[in-house]
């Protein structure tokens, strides 16, 4: 027997439900036996599935924390300039954006969101340069930090 979707494959495999010859290569093992995958009838989990409007939820609540942040991360700066509290600043940033996002999707995860809190922190940053001009390099390792952590919070 061929492989009905692989026709250069010889198999001794059949589906379990329709009898279609498979290859190991696009076999899907369940617990009833091994299924074509149309049988198989593979989805996705929700929890990775996302309509348009949960995106914009999330474009529009990561940009007003972000906004918000970089705001509140400049002030706070600009009262009490200290290297530490700006990496800790960051990271908080980070995870409130992650979370918040999460909360506004209904705990969403996926490539999409996680971008979209990468960014959402990058903003905040951006805001924040705009009221203290000063460079840093712990600023920019507090920025990586604070996007690594919004994006493991949607991951």
């Amino acid at each position: 027997m061929r492989c009905a979707t692989h026709p250069d494959v010889e198999t001794n495999l059949s589906c379990g439900r329709c009898g279609r010859p498979i290859c190991p290569k696009c076999m899907v093992q369940t617990l009833v036996g091994p299924r074509c995958p149309d049988c198989a009838n593979l989805k996705r989990l929700p929890t990775y599935e996302l309509s348009p409007r949960q995106y914009l939820i999330a474009v529009v609540v990561g940009l007003s924390v972000a906004i918000a942040a970089g705001f509140v991360w400049a002030l706070i700066w600009r009262a009490l300039p200290s290297i530490l509290l700006s990496l800790l600043i960051a990271a908080g940033i980070g995870y409130a954006i992650g979370e918040l996002i999460s909360l506004a999707t209904n705990r969403r995860r996926g490539p999409g969101l996680q971008a979209i809190g990468g960014i959402s922190v990058l903003v905040s940053y951006a805001i924040y340069c705009l009221f203290v001009p000063w460079f840093s390099l712990y600023t920019i390792i507090g920025l990586a930090l604070g996007i690594l952590i919004a994006i493991a919070r949607l991951r």
